[in-house]
């Protein structure tokens, strides 16, 4: 398997975390990202509501230092049972 990849690192990434619209879900997205990106800010995570309410987009743009962190990160979040897709 290759680990070539067209970014360049460090670079501006952002993840887009889509899921079930709980009081809690974008506080447990924010968890877990700090968990491989540990200098996260409140600023780098955004998030807003579907039309019909029932799910919430969270996008969470960081500094990714590597190919493995960015994986890390997305295997961690998709991990997460209340999370539909990341993109």
């Amino acid at each position: 398997m290759s680990e070539e990849t067209l970014l360049e690192f460090p670079c501006r990434f952002p993840i887009k975390v889509m899921g079930t619209n709980t009081a809690n879900f974008e506080n447990e997205i924010a968890v877990i990202s700090r968990k491989h990106v540990p200098d996260l800010s409140e600023a780098a995570i955004k998030s807003r509501p579907s039309s019909g309410g029932k799910y919430l987009a969270v996008t969470v743009t960081f500094i990714a230092t590597s190919k493995a962190q960015i994986d890390e990160l997305y295997r961690a979040i998709n991990a997460h049972p209340s999370v539909k897709m990341v993109l």
